[in-house]
C-alpha cells in the first residue's frame, strides 16, 4: 500500500523484490510499513546524533505493529564500522531474546545501514531488515541493493554479505538536518550516475546544483528518485556484482584507497569518491576512451558540489606506490590486477585494467 504523495521505485529481484519509498515526512506514516512481515519484536539501530532527531518519529509510524521495540545506539563515524561495534548489535538482540522474526530498522547514514544489514544477514542466519536512510549518500546508494559490510584496517567493506532489505524508506525531510559537508558528500554518489548511465541526468545536475545545495525539496526528490531508478535497473540485472553492477563503483577504487590510506573518517566516503571520479575520468582520457573536455566538465561539476577534485598524498616517498598497494586490496581486483571502472564515452562505463605506469601518471597528476 502506498501513502499518497510517495514515489515508489521497485528493486525487481523476484522473491527478494522490494520497494524504495521516496517522499517527505514518511518516518511517522504508518501506511509505509504495512507490508512488513508480522513480528512481536523490532530493533531500531541508530547513532547518538540521528536518534534524538528521528527515533520518536519512526516509533510513531511503527506504533501498534510490534509488542516491543528495542533500541541500540552506535558511535557515529566510519572509523566505528568494525567487528567490535557490530558485536553490540548482536549483544542487544541476544540479551533481549530476539527471535528470527525480529525486524531490524537501520535509522541513519551509510555506516548504520551497512552494519545493521550485516547484522540482519548474520543473526540466526537472517532476519528481516528495513533501511531508513537519513543522509543523501545512503538514500541514493548504500541503502539500496543489499550490500552490507564492515571495514578491515586493510580495506573498506571487505567483510560482509549481500542481503536485501524488505523496504527502503527515503524521507527527504531528514536531509534538512544534514551538515553541508555531508550533503556534498552525498552529491558525489548522485553525480556518478550521470557519467556511467545517463548524460541527460548529468545535464540536469549541471543546471540544478544550486537548488540541490539549497536543499530545495523538489530538486532533492528528483535527484534521489533518478539515482534510485538507475541503481534499481543495474541491481535487478546483477544482484551480486558479477558483471554490470561493478559500474556503480565509478570512482570507488581510488576513493577507497584514499579512505583506507588517510584513516577511516578523515575523508568522508563521498569526498573520496569525488576525487576518485576525477582520477578515473583522467585515466579514461589517457586510455583514449573520453576526451579532455569531458574530464573538465565532470571535474567542474564535482567542484560546484563543494567536493575535492584532487586526491591527498598518502605517502611522501612513493605516493603512487601507496595508492597502488591499497587498490590491489579491492573487490574488483583479480589475481592482483587492479580493475577500474572507466568511462567508455559519456553515459557508458566499462570495467578494465590499466598499466601500472599509466595509473602512476594519473595519481601524480591528480594528487596534492
Amino acid at each position: 500500500m502506498e501513502v499518497v504523495g510517495v514515489y515508489s521505485v521497485l528493486i525487481d529481484l523476484g522473491a527478494r523484490s522490494y520497494s524504495i519509498a521516496i517522499g517527505s515526512d514518511l518516518l511517522g506514516s504508518a501506511g509505509i510499513y504495512l507490508g512488513l512481515p508480522s513480528a512481536s519484536t523490532a530493533l531500531i539501530v541508530s547513532n547518538n546524533k540521528v536518534a534524538p532527531l528521528y527515533v520518536a518519529k519512526l516509533r510513531s509510524g511503527l506504533h501498534g505493529r510490534f509488542d516491543v521495540i528495542h533500541e541500540v545506539l552506535l558511535p557515529d563515524g566510519e572509523e566505528h564500522k568494525n567487528w567490535k561495534v557490530l558485536q553490540s548489535i548482536f549483544d542487544t538482540l541476544l540479551s533481549n531474546g530476539c527471535d528470527r522474526k525480529t525486524v531490524l530498522f537501520a535509522l541513519g547514514g551509510g555506516v548504520i545501514g551497512d552494519m545493521t544489514g550485516f547484522a540482519a544477514a548474520s543473526y540466526m542466519r537472517g532476519v528481516p531488515v528495513v533501511q531508513v536512510p537519513t543522509t543523501l549518500l545512503a538514500q541514493v546508494d548504500s541503502s539500496v541493493g543489499g550490500k552490507t559490510a564492515i571495514n578491515h584496517p586493510l580495506g573498506k567493506n571487505m567483510i560482509g554479505a549481500f542481503y536485501q532489505p524488505r523496504l527502503v524508506v527515503c524521507d527527504l525531510a531528514t536531509l534538512d538536518s544534514l551538515p553541508l559537508r555531508e550533503l556534498s558528500a552525498g552529491l558525489a554518489e548522485v553525480i556518478k550516475y550521470g557519467p556511467i548511465a545517463d548524460t541527460n541526468f548529468m545535464d540536469w545536475l549541471e543546471s540544478s546544483m544550486e537548488a540541490l545545495l539549497a536543499r530545495e525539496r523538489s530538486a532533492l526528490a528528483h535527484a534521489v528518485r533518478r539515482s534510485c531508478e538507475i541503481k534499481a535497473w543495474v541491481v535487478s540485472q546483477d544482484e551480486k556484482e558479477t558483471g554490470l553492477r561493478a559500474i556503480l563503483n565509478f570512482g570507488h577504487t581510488f576513493g577507497h584507497a584514499i579512505e583506507a590510506g588517510m584513516g577511516y573518517g578523515v575523508w568522508l566516503h563521498g569526498e573520496g569518491v569525488a576525487a576518485g571520479m576525477v582520477m578515473a575520468a583522467e585515466l579514461s582520457c589517457r586510455l583514449g576512451l573520453v576526451d579532455a573536455a569531458f574530464v573538465e566538465r565532470l571535474t567542474a561539476l564535482i567542484a560546484r558540489a563543494g567536493l575535492p577534485t584532487k586526491g591527498p598524498v598518502l605517502d611522501v616517498t612513493d605516493n603512487a606506490g601507496r595508492y597502488l598497494e591499497l587498490m590491489r586490496i579491492d573487490k574488483k581486483s583479480e589475481g592482483g590486477e587492479i580493475r577500474f571502472v572507466l568511462i567508455d564515452g559519456p553515459g557508458k562505463a566499462v570495467v578494465r585494467a590499466a598499466p601500472d605506469a599509466l595509473v602512476r601518471e594519473v595519481i601524480d597528476a591528480c594528487c596534492v
